[in-house]
């Protein structure tokens, strides 16, 4: 979940290239990189802006209370686009070499929702604390030796059980070894021979902030975590060709510290680090005068991302609900991210106190969700290169590049909550429709770039 390693980070510290294609006059007729945007089947620039689903799957059954009429929330009452959704390696393989069917079956269910909802789905294998024996979640009880799990000594706040020897053995023993990676490899293969062909499925996020125990922050990502990246790919790529790879970075990127990952050898990747303030992290709230710093710190990501010529998604941000500033926040989430053409997944649709987009008793929490629910562009026919949202004016403003040659419509996604008494689309005289939650430009913007602005 949170990237909320905060000391942790700070304790243990010392310790063909490219996944873009080029664009041409026919795109690939499948999810793909290209011209540093992730691009839909038709060729168009994408954001993906949504939830991830959820905190609840973290323990068994691994579900939550999501049926599909919160699947139809997300889109029709949020105006979101995706799901990040939570697999947990204990509910595929809870007992050594033996697959749940049951449990992937119940997933398989859960993506026909998200299809039915219009929503896409990037898989995540979650993990938190390595696994279920620190009393964590992601890996199952057997991948360790029972005895790490004795000696352990639970510790408030829950990152700090990071620091635990056992848990750093448990880590050490994943990375080091290989048989435990197989078995990994292997609940991937589970996973994508069962969803390969699903249509609500995009692609996958392999592991959620993969900790690097023992080994040096300054090269794990380029010595362990990639190599293992690209041996994981091509093994789900068997099964599910078409699946963009969404990797994350260490979970030390998330606390300020540079990723060593180099391009990958690898078609249609995506970088996919999470976004949180440190602060904010850790309970004591976000002060509006941190706002540029914050963006800054999105600024950066989407460097790395460049240098790694992929797409930026953030697969993580939020904030703890009764926090100070907590609206400051997550505006200034949104407002990275649109500076930047970044898609980002709010950490989570939960009922809850802390993050959950609903209340413990399931009402919503407005002032969480007025930030996130916003209006953005979702597709865009031509290169997309940034966005802002006036919440004042309740004005959009889009910048684009378009492109004369597509036949596809750019679409910029309205959450219907936002205007109540209509709007007013401005594009130097393109011919535009407007369906249920979204405007279509159905003829090419003028102008280079183009601009396109919502209004009440």
């Amino acid at each position: 979940m949170r990237s909320a390693l905060l000391v942790v980070c700070a304790l243990l510290s010392g310790t063909g290239c490219g996944s873009s294609e080029p664009s041409d006059d026919a795109p690939p007729k499948r999810w793909h990189v290209a011209g540093g945007a992730l691009r839909d089947p038709e060729g168009r620039a994408v954001i993906l802006r949504g939830v991830n689903l959820a905190g609840a799957h973290k323990q068994a059954p691994y579900f939550g209370f999501h049926q599909p009429q919160d699947f139809a929330r997300v889109s029709g009452d949020w105006g979101l686009n995706h799901v990040r959704f939570l697999l947990l390696w204990a509910g595929i393989e809870p007992q050594k070499g033996q697959f749940d069917e049951v449990y992937l079956d119940e997933v398989a269910k859960r993506m026909d929702w998200a299809a039915a909802a219009g929503l896409s789905v990037v898989l995540d294998m979650h993990q938190d604390v390595y696994g279920e024996g620190f009393a964590g979640d992601g890996a199952p009880r057997w991948t360790c030796d029972e005895s790490h799990y004795q000696k352990f000594t639970p510790t408030t706040p829950w990152f700090m059980n990071y620091l635990d020897p056992e848990v750093v053995a448990c880590v050490d023993g994943f990375w080091t070894g290989t048989e435990l990676r197989e078995h990994y490899v292997e609940a991937w293969r589970h996973v994508a021979r069962r969803l390969g062909g699903h249509p609500a499925v995009v692609g996958f996020d392999p592991m959620n902030e993969p900790f690097w125990g023992s080994h040096s922050t300054l090269s794990f990502d380029r010595e362990v975590l990639q190599p293992f990246y690209e041996e994981l790919t091509g093994a789900i790529r068997e099964h599910a060709p078409d699946w963009v790879a969404f990797l994350e970075p260490f979970a030390g990127r998330n606390l300020g510290f540079a990723t060593s990952l180099m391009p990958f050898a690898l078609r249609d990747v995506v970088y996919s680090p999470h976004a949180y303030d440190p602060d904010a992290e850790s309970g004591k709230g976000f002060e509006p005068k941190k706002r540029a710093a914050f963006i800054g710190r999105i600024a950066a990501l989407r460097a790395d991302a460049d240098a790694l010529g992929t797409p930026l998604w953030i697969g993580e941000y939020g904030g703890m609900s009764e926090s100070p500033g907590i609206e400051a926040y997550v505006d200034a989430a949104y407002d990275g991210a649109a500076a930047v053409a970044a898609g980002s997944a709010y950490w989570a649709y939960d009922k809850s106190g802390g993050y959950g987009l609903l209340n413990p008793d399931g009402s919503e929490k407005p002032q969480v969700l007025a930030q996130v629910a916003r209006p953005y562009p979702e597709r865009v026919a031509g290169d997309l290169l940034d966005w802002e949202w006036d919440e004042s004016a309740l004005r959009l403003r889009v910048r684009l590049r378009p492109d004369s040659r597509s036949d596809a419509p750019t679409v910029i996604r309205v959450p219907p909550r936002i205007y109540a008494k209509g709007y007013q689309v401005s594009c130097g005289g393109c011919i535009t429709e407007t369906l249920a939650g979204e405007v279509q430009l159905r003829s090419v913007p003028t102008g280079d770039p183009a601009v396109i602005e919502i209004s009440p």
